[in-house]
């Protein structure tokens, strides 16, 4: 097995992988090519098949695949060129080596969060905290979801990694800021990416729902939890409000997707938190991709709008 981030770039490859995406398109010239989308619990990798000819054979999205061809690179970003293709048969790949999975242990992080539950005091907050998840349904989906298609904790139980990372922060930065209330942003956090458990299918797809491309997380996240605040008896409508408007403005900006921007402090730590937790995600991805990173520039990341290296050691 030749995982997808040991590969280099011209290196021969011969191997099997889960085909995540199979679409077939036109050059400019309109010379029909095929771009695929290849996956193990490694990462993924662009794949291009410019020459249909009789190695190539037909596949779809979520075959496995055998694939052979060289490693090149464009625009900073490794790439398969295909020469061989086919769908694999059974016993030729192990399903488990295609699940990218969170390095963190999800049982300790589910005890965690439910740690950081069990401070919220607030007698409704922590009474609907305590209602989500009871539910073994939602705690079955939340332990085993990615937080996003790509970009961070794209991984199983990336979901769990990534909200426990934001509940942590937010709980610190309260405890140095009286003005904040606690417990209302520690809720917010727990809750603020939940709407990805409808905006994006389980694995081995990891792919948009209709809910998802039509509403997005953050309206469904909102309408979630705004039915079961009327689950909780006598749920102060301002509280309600508040935490919503907190769901609603985590991405801090309009343009970033967020359909309010932050008017409570709550709100604006929480979009805070949410990105520093996202993109120090994403570093650590993008190190642990280039083994040799430490103090070598790595190029122009999009996201950052920055060429970016690691520090030395």
């Amino acid at each position: 097995m030749r995982y997808i981030n040991e590969l280099r770039d011209g290196e021969m490859l011969s191997a099997v992988y889960l085909c995540k995406q199979c679409q077939t398109l036109k050059t400019k010239t309109g010379k029909s090519y095929m771009a695929l989308t290849l996956q193990d619990r490694t990462g993924t990798l662009e794949a291009k098949v410019w020459d249909f000819g009789p190695g190539i054979g037909n596949v779809e999205a979520m075959d496995y695949v055998y694939t052979e061809g060289q490693l090149t690179t464009f625009q900073n970003n490794l790439q398969l060129n295909v020469r061989r293709l086919y769908k694999a048969n059974e016993g030729e790949y192990d399903p488990a080596d295609y699940m990218p999975v969170s390095g963190r242990d999800r049982k300790e992080m589910l005890a965690e969060l439910k740690q950081q539950i069990e401070t919220v005091k607030q007698p409704h907050l922590r009474s609907l905290l305590q209602l989500v998840f009871s539910d073994n349904d939602i705690i079955s989906k939340f332990t085993s979801h990615s937080a996003a298609k790509a970009i961070h904790h794209a991984f199983i139980g990336g979901l769990l990694e990534h909200t426990l990372g934001v509940a942590k922060l937010c709980s610190q930065i309260a405890g140095d800021y009286p003005l904040l209330n606690r417990d209302l942003l520690v809720t917010a956090a727990i809750f603020h990416d939940i709407g990805k458990l409808f905006e994006i299918s389980s694995f081995p797809e990891n792919d948009y729902t209709d809910e998802g491309n039509l509403l997005g997380h953050i309206f469904l996240g909102a309408e979630y939890i705004g039915k079961k605040i009327e689950e909780v008896p006598d749920f102060p409508q301002k509280l309600a409000a508040e935490l919503r408007h907190c769901i609603l403005a985590h991405h801090g900006e309009l343009e970033f997707g967020s359909p309010k921007r932050p008017a409570i402090a709550e709100a604006l730590v929480l979009s805070m938190a949410d990105n520093l937790d996202a993109k120090m995600e994403t570093l650590k991805e993008l190190f642990a991709g280039n083994e040799n990173a430490g103090g070598n520039w790595l190029g122009y990341q999009k996201l950052f709008e920055s060429n970016i290296r690691a520090t030395s050691k």
